[in-house]
């Protein structure tokens, strides 16, 4: 039986943590076990070792991301325990699907970079012109698997993902580098790192061009109203548009306690995925230029016994429209839309941040975090150019031409904004030796939806020199999204103003194992109980068939992560994880769906030869249920297997690499959307087959 797998790893840990006779580390030890490469900030703000971190925790280095031969993050986020990279129909945006917790647009989760959210304020994802984010300027990946709000505020709920860009000391010079590869895949990549005028000076520029996998659709949501209608419009199957065209820079600069970044996401010729609408769209093309910047100062000298830290920040997001996007193909609804039914929306946001926060060391045994802060959100212009109108109950009415509808009723959407005010306090007490008590409290005033605190706390016990107990407990909260709350013009689905924030509650055991210098052992334990879930629901007093959100969901879930990483050899190294989570929407008794129950991740790095380096890895995703009136036949499970072969040092300063991803081109797919009266894709989303990549890099 299923249920067997996980208790009894659970059991064989156990029987391990009990029976091992710890031995004394010496220092050398203690610097492998807890050196610079496990610090992280992401769990309180302080820098910690990883197995100390008050929080379920992981840190993926650049080293990990190159040995890996990741191309974009999601093949990094991916090895992460718990943490499945699920697709959305539209674009083939990525679903980070954290512990069984699983939505349409993914707000659940809050994504910084360097500590500062990225969070769209109209779906509250990461925009939905997304186009992948490149890896070559990452210096480290840290990700908490559970609530985050008493530390980070909104979205922090079922887990956060914080990227770390490289700083002068990590490029150390000049690297350029390239890549190409399947689907006309070309790549390519410079980073300079240096001291100019007494600045400490790190750029960045990426660029990425693809025509994108073309995997089949089977059958899309024209071909459900052709069997309607009596049309053959459907261009299904034929292949998804993933095509695009990116540019990222980034730039860092540091003088004494002062720290500047900046950087743009350019992102151009963005392919519609499946399509808008579900149905497959082969021209439609989107935009979208992220430009944002901060600026830090940070002091030790100010006051004493502080440490002070100030932050304004500025961010700024776009979604433009290049090719008109077609959500229904030409010939659709009887053949109302000669030319398609075209649906042009382009939206246009800006986000400010600043905050103040400060440790203080002035009490015996206590590390004292204080801070507040302000956060504005406005999306400020919304255009909509379309050729059709909805009418309740009714199929999609031509209106002849592209009319722009931008500031009208018959718009999708009006401007809005928010204002957020908040304060947090913490406070790290180490009561006795080898207990250290974390507690902390958030509390947010939002202009729109009225306040919410959001307390922490956690109890991290050095059981025995190489054991390391936590018991944790968290809320979080989910603000609700601009379109969740003002919605318009739509008689499918409306905002509803009185929305409450969606609220979560964690509780978690986890273990940190090391018996040997060598041999690092993980085990956490979970379970959730996620209320006031925001869903679109009929309504008694509206008419039709109309749904407006409402918060009328809830959900519980619990589970476990198993993790190791053994160095059975200087030369070689096995690194894995294995996830396995139950989840259950309360209000049909039902497996929520979506999410897999059970994955496994298998790593291996291997020097076979001086600097010639093998890295085989596989990643087993399974049980994925369909939710409650899904009746199509189970998702089927797939293990995907990706090897990287690397020779470092090659001249001095030449590296070479070959990556074959999918090795086995298994016809691996991810669950489409279930729908009513039918999922709108009814084979689910097939992902790329068997692809090759080679890069080098010259390091100056």
């Amino acid at each position: 039986m299923a249920w067997r797998w996980p208790i009894l790893m659970v059991l064989c840990l156990w029987h391990g943590l009990l029976a091992a006779e710890p031995q004394p580390p010496d220092e050398q030890t203690l610097l492998q076990l807890y050196g610079n490469e496990e610090l992280l900030s992401i769990a309180t703000g302080s820098r910690q070792p990883l197995a100390k971190a008050p929080a379920v925790t992981t840190l993926i280095t650049a080293e990990d991301i190159k040995a890996i031969g990741a191309t974009d993050l999601d093949e990094v986020l991916e090895t992460v325990p718990g943490l499945h990279v699920a697709r959305d129909p539209a674009g083939y945006n990525p679903n980070y699907t954290i512990r069984g917790i699983y939505s349409s647009y993914n707000p659940q989760v809050l994504f910084l970079i360097n500590g500062i959210p990225i969070t769209n304020f109209l779906f509250g994802n990461r925009n939905e012109v997304w186009g992948g984010m490149p890896v070559q300027a990452i210096a480290r990946i840290e990700v908490i698997r559970g609530p985050g709000s008493a530390v980070y505020g909104a979205d922090a709920f079922a887990g956060v993902i914080n990227i770390v860009t490289k700083t002068k000391d990590d490029i150390r010079g000049t690297q350029v580098g390239g890549r190409v590869g399947s689907f006309a895949t070309h790549d390519g990549w410079a980073l300079h790192g240096g001291r100019y005028g007494g600045f400490d000076v790190a750029a960045m520029v990426e660029y990425h061009q693809t025509a994108g996998p073309r995997p089949t659709v089977e059958a899309d949501a024209q071909t459900f109203y052709d069997q309607l209608f009596g049309t053959h419009a459907s261009l299904a199957p034929g292949p998804v548009n993933l095509q695009r065209d990116n540019l990222d820079l980034r730039l860092d600069l540091a003088r004494g306690g002062w720290r500047f970044r900046g950087g743009l996401q350019h992102r151009r010729d963005i392919g519609t995925g499946a399509g808008v609408a579900q149905a497959l769209d082969p021209q439609g093309r989107f935009g979208s230029d992220r430009w944002n910047a901060d600026l830090t100062y940070h002091s030790t000298d100010l006051a004493e016994d502080w440490d002070l830290t100030a932050q304004v920040s500025y961010f700024d997001t776009s979604q433009t429209v290049q090719r008109n996007v077609l959500l229904y193909p030409p010939g659709a609804f009887g053949g109302a839309f000669p030319q398609g039914m075209i649906g042009n929306p382009e939206v246009f946001e800006r986000q400010l941040r600043a905050n103040l926060s400060g440790f203080y060391t002035g009490f015996d045994q206590h590390l004292l975090r204080v801070g507040l802060g302000f956060n504005y959100f406005t999306v400020y212009r919304i255009r909509e150019l379309k050729n059709y109108t909805l009418v309740p109950n009714e199929p999609p009415l031509p209106l002849g031409a592209l009319v722009d509808v931008s500031d009208t009723r018959a718009a999708f959407l009006t401007p809005g904004n928010r204002k957020d005010y908040f304060f947090f306090v913490q406070d790290e007490w180490k009561f006795a030796p080898d207990w250290e008590l974390t507690l902390g409290l958030r509390y947010d005033y939002y202009s729109d939806f009225g306040d919410t605190t959001n307390p922490r706390l956690a109890l991290v016990w050095e059981t025995r020199q190489d054991l390391t107990t936590k018991l944790l407990y968290g809320r979080a909260f989910r603000a609700p999204s601009l379109a969740e709350m003002r919605n318009r013009n739509n008689p499918v689905a409306i905002g509803n103003p009185a929305l409450k924030p969606e609220t979560i509650d964690t509780v978690e055991l986890a273990f940190d194992y090391r018996p040997t210098d060598r041999l690092r052992l993980g085990l956490n334990l979970f379970q959730y109980w996620w209320n006031d879930q925001i869903r679109f629901t009929f309504v008694p007093d509206l008419k039709g068939d109309t749904l407006a959100a409402s918060n009328t969901g809830k959900q519980t879930g619990h589970g476990l992560e198993l993790e190791a990483d053994w160095r059975l050899a200087d030369e070689f190294r096995v690194t894995g994880n294995y996830s396995w989570q139950n989840s259950t929407d309360e209000t049909t008794h039902h497996d929520p769906g979506y999410a897999p129950r059970d994955k496994v991740y298998l790593r291996t790095d291997w020097e076979f030869l001086p600097d010639w380096h093998f890295t085989p890895q596989v990643d087993w995703v399974m049980n994925r249920r369909r939710p409650l009136g899904d009746h199509r036949p189970p998702i089927p499970d797939y293990a995907w297997v990706d090897l990287t072969l690397r020779r470092k040092r090659l001249h001095d300063h030449f590296e070479l690499a070959f990556s074959i991803r999918n090795l086995f081109d298994v016809d691996a797919r991810e669950p489409s959307p279930a729908g009513i009266p039918t999922a709108l894709i009814p084979y689910d989303l097939p992902l790329a087959g068997r692809s090759f990549y080679g890069e080098i890099r010259i390091d100056f």
